[in-house]
């Protein structure tokens, strides 16, 4: 009777805090909405609202290798990449091909993730074996190689197929009639301009109902509890290559995704390092690092208030990294310094404790 209690009363919680999370994205989407409708917003806030989803979805979606699986991986741009090209090459391809916007940027969505989550696999069943810096160092080398590969490839279309280089457009050797699709480092022109914020929304609920469901299943409490302790949970017989190849590879798949509405709301899509480089990596790492590992709505959180900060800031050109940089301090400091933990239990303590003082005095 009493474990049923329990189970319920940690069910309710987990419930109520993923209905906050989705509540706070809804309410932001909203805020913003209003905002534009009212042309309160200025055209560089506009811009970024797109970049704001892609950022969470990526922030979201690495956490669950870093934060719920334990493992460091440092190749969360390379699967952008993989994501965003695959898509962006279809979305093309497929211009004439299928003219309902809507259509075709489900079906590129669909492949941008597909793409991404095989990478994630293939690149999953050798390095899933390595542990800590070894794996951080490999999935960061699979990154740049997959931003190289890309400035390297030149791909064509016309009527006898597609033709291949990594040499130059002109060893395509099209017809009159060939279109170029990859021009090496100048990336792809063109891509329909599908990605908006409304989409991003979607987007990025999706993930993180995907990502929260994951979590608190049976699946995820296996990811859990190898991350732990590996020994003990192969002991138990948890299959310890499958439960990592599954969370590696969803977390690659939302990548992808995120790549796909990155991709989507360019003109023209290079490899470049700022783009899908080191330190596009990094920089999703310390979204995640500093919203809290293994907390899923930090990690929108800091990936929000991360990216806008420095924008929102640039009026104070002699002081705004300063201030980026102390705000980057306290938000560490908060999360992972033993007196602030031991602060944030004991107000959470507190709370409770009054809770259950006004539900008792109600009951008599």
């Amino acid at each position: 009777m009493k474990a049923d209690f329990m189970k319920k009363l940690k069910s309710n919680k987990t419930l109520r805090s993923n209905l906050i999370t989705f509540g706070m994205v809804i309410l932001a989407y909203v805020i913003m909405e209003i905002l534009m409708a009212a042309g309160l917003l200025s055209n560089l806030l506009k811009g970024m609202l797109v970049p704001l989803c892609v950022y969470a979805i990526l922030a979201v979606s690495l956490n669950l290798t870093v934060g719920i699986l334990g493992e460091l991986s440092l190749g969360h741009a390379g699967f952008m990449c993989v994501g965003a090209f695959s898509s962006a090459f279809f979305s093309k391809c497929m211009q004439e091909a299928i003219p309902i916007a809507g259509v075709r940027f489900i079906l590129a969505i669909l492949i941008g993730a597909l793409c991404a989550g095989v990478f994630g696999i293939l690149i999953g069943i050798p390095v899933l074996r390595l542990k800590g810096d070894y794996l951080a160092i490999v999935t960061l080398a699979f990154g740049e190689i997959i931003k190289n590969l890309v400035n390297i490839l030149y791909i064509g279309i016309d009527e006898n197929g597609f033709h291949f280089s990594t040499k130059s457009s002109l060893d395509l050797n099209l017809s009159e009639n060939g279109k170029i699709i990859i021009q090496g480092a100048q990336g792809i022109t063109g891509t329909p301009n599908d990605s908006n914020f409304t989409v991003g929304i979607l987007l990025l609920l999706i993930t993180l109902i995907i990502v929260l469901n994951l979590i608190h299943s049976r699946d995820g409490r296996a990811i859990m509890a190898i991350r732990d302790n590996t020994i003990a949970a192969e002991s138990v017989g948890i299959n310890i290559t499958k439960y990592k190849l599954m969370a590696f590879s969803i977390s690659a798949a939302l990548a992808g995704v995120a790549g796909v509405l990155y991709a989507h709301n360019l003109s023209t899509l290079t490899a470049l390092p700022k783009n899908f480089g080191y330190n596009m990596s990094i920089m999703i790492l310390v979204f995640v690092v500093l919203g809290g590992i293994g907390n899923i709505r930090g990690s929108v959180i800091a990936a929000v208030v991360l990216t806008l900060l420095p924008e929102l800031l640039r009026g104070l050109n002699d002081y705004r990294m300063l201030i980026y940089a102390i705000v980057l301090i306290v938000m560490m400091l908060f999360n992972w310094a033993p007196v602030c933990i031991g602060w944030r239990e004991k107000i959470k303590y507190k709370m409770k404790s009054r809770k259950t003082v006004k539900n008792s005095g109600k009951e008599a």
